[in-house]
């Protein structure tokens, strides 16, 4: 049985294990803002509903949406599950064809409140967003100040392994572990939502695996013979096979970003030195290898480089407030562990939720 040590992952800034804080004191310590690629168009069939939610599950909410508007739940849409313990903002279309829009002021309550509301011709559909606006309240702060300055202005100046965040991987790690129940001991998932969510968290581990392995090799941000770049903000990558001033000019202007594997059919799409050092890291996860190439994956890539764009901080009496902007995929506990060990304290200082409000 493999173990999963989420805190094992390298870190860039190793002075931030001298640091400790808490996040998630309350919901509101945790803000996050959904943006979309698009403006509603302002008519069609899908009334579009921008909501604030506290403390809420989104795939929760979604049914209580359709719950309350009189249709299919499959009539809701949304770009994406937000945190839970948090205080978060995003977009919700409701198909209302053939029913009588109802008073949406009275679906409001002490957790939830509309915004906006607009109309759509197209249902909002997963994963179709640009990112998310976090403004995060660290609190408990413990650790010399200057030396979290300078943890601040060097993320704020180089960025950060781009992880996959703990959250991916479930509960203690749990989705790796029926990940290797599977692949191991040939123990299915029972729906496809599972199967889903175990692949997905397969690919995310063996990639942080390369993150963490090119962070201690120190190129995490550097060319490496053979890597395959993607050009910042798309997910258009290429090969690069020549060592010139305009590749290194790009890097450092973060134009382009090196890239990790999402590992699947075939071979590693990366080549030379850095193709030997990703199968060098990938060699005891052979079984996991060949069971994500048995699922008829692709082989992709992914950036190995996260720079956080409109990163600011301002410390108050009683925390360090942090914000910053993230496209879609990113992660900012990934960002938090550059500069510090972060305590959780949802599940610390949360209420019990109540019956309304839980799955």
């Amino acid at each position: 049985m493999s173990s999963f040590d989420f805190a094992a992952l390298a870190r860039v800034n190793t002075a931030a294990l001298n640091h400790r804080c808490l996040i998630r004191q309350t919901p509101e310590d945790f803000r996050v803002e959904e943006q979309l690629p698009f403006e509603p168009a302002g008519q069609g069939p899908h009334v579009m509903l921008q909501i604030t939610k506290t403390d809420t599950n989104t795939d929760w909410l979604a049914k209580q949406l359709a719950q309350f508007a009189g249709v299919e739940e499959v009539a809701i849409g949304y770009a994406g599950l937000k945190d839970r313990h948090a205080v978060t903002t995003q977009w919700f279309s409701v198909n209302t064809e053939g029913v009588t829009e109802p008073d949406w002021s009275a679906f409001e309550s002490d957790f939830i409140t509309i915004n906006q509301i607009t109309r759509h011709n197209k249902k909002l559909k997963r994963g179709v967003l640009s990112g998310n606006r976090f403004t995060l309240n660290l609190t408990v702060v413990e650790g010399d100040k200057q030396s979290l300055e300078s943890a601040l202005s060097q993320v704020q100046k180089d960025g950060v392994p781009n992880y996959f965040g703990e959250q991916r991987f479930g509960h203690q790690m749990n989705n790796l572990q029926a990940v290797e129940q599977w692949f191991q001991q040939g123990r299915k998932p029972k729906s496809r939502t599972k199967k889903g969510l175990y692949l997905s968290a397969a690919r995310s581990w063996l990639f942080n695996l390369i993150v963490s392995g090119r962070v201690k090799n120190s190129n995490w941000n550097q060319w490496l013979k053979g890597d395959v770049m993607q050009l910042n903000g798309s997910h258009s990558c290429f090969q690069s096979d020549n060592d010139d001033m305009q590749l290194h000019d790009r890097l450092a202007r973060f134009d382009i970003h090196p890239t990790g594997p999402l590992v699947g059919q075939g071979d590693l799409l990366s080549q030379d030195d850095c193709q030997q050092l990703e199968t060098a890291i990938l060699a005891d996860w052979q079984d996991w290898l060949q069971a994500l190439s048995r699922q008829g994956l692709k082989q992709e890539r992914r950036a190995i480089r996260l720079l956080p764009s409109d990163f600011n901080w301002q410390w108050f009496d009683t925390h360090l407030q942090v914000s910053f902007f993230l496209s879609a995929g990113c992660f900012a506990t990934s960002v938090l562990r550059e500069l510090a060990i972060i305590e959780d304290g949802s599940e610390r200082f949360s209420q019990p939720l109540s019956p309304s409000q839980q799955k």
